[in-house]
């Protein structure tokens, strides 16, 4: 199965470093980031473990849960995790996901379904597609995905930033502009009438182009 944004995002039962776990039925009703990773003991993903452990709570306020995935055994998972709280100080407290038979992996399309095999004797190079980042919503959906090179350590802040807009533009049925910030103006989106908007922008908007219409952010 081929995924994209739209897509259901695959269920699925493993072993974390907090104990077994049934994805859909964990997220519960709330969103999800699920982000990936190689290998233990990795230099990169150390760093981008440990920081998304201090973002916690920004995700916690946006209803968000975190969980991490490397090609891995739980067991492994669990002995890493001093090393990142050693290099970032912060605590992991989320669960992060042992794919050690790759059925993860082979599931959001990060490894071939077909790839024969285990996490063992597999270097991070065998697994340099296991560098993903999916925002699910409540209902099971995958919002957003965004792929990085292995080399090339991840930006949460960007992720936190992407789920913020995802989350109002849902939410309030507008658009964000490029570089959004939270509480900045956002866009009316052409698929809502002048007529329409009117009567649900009764302020009116700023008119750059007759399809370019700004409001300031609505407040809930």
């Amino acid at each position: 199965m081929t995924l994209s944004i739209g897509s259901t995002a695959p269920d699925f039962t493993a072993q974390t470093t907090q104990g077994n776990i049934h994805f859909h039925d964990w997220m519960g009703d709330s969103w999800a980031i699920l982000f990936s990773h190689p290998k233990a003991f990795t230099p990169v993903c150390t760093t981008e473990l440990g920081y998304m452990a201090g973002l916690g709570e920004e995700f916690a306020k946006r209803d968000t849960k975190i969980i991490g995935l490397s090609v891995d055994s739980s067991q492994d998972n669990r002995d890493w995790l001093p090393d990142i709280e050693e290099v970032s100080g912060n605590k992991v407290d989320y669960p992060v996901v042992g794919d050690s038979d790759l059925q993860v992996a082979k599931l959001y399309n990060m490894l071939p379904a077909d790839e024969a095999g285990n996490a063992e004797r597999r270097t991070a190079a065998d697994n340099a597609t296991v560098r993903a980042v999916y925002i699910i919503g409540p209902d099971k959906k995958i919002r957003a995905m965004l792929l990085y090179p292995m080399s090339s350590g991840r930006n949460f802040d960007e992720v936190l930033r992407l789920l913020d807009s995802v989350q109002l533009t849902e939410r309030k049925g507008v658009a964000t502009p490029v570089n959004w910030q939270k509480g900045d103006d956002v866009i009316i989106p052409p698929s809502l009438s002048d007529e329409d908007a009117k009567a649900k922008y009764p302020d009116g908007w700023d008119e750059k182009k007759p399809y370019l219409r700004v409001i300031p952010e609505p407040i809930d």
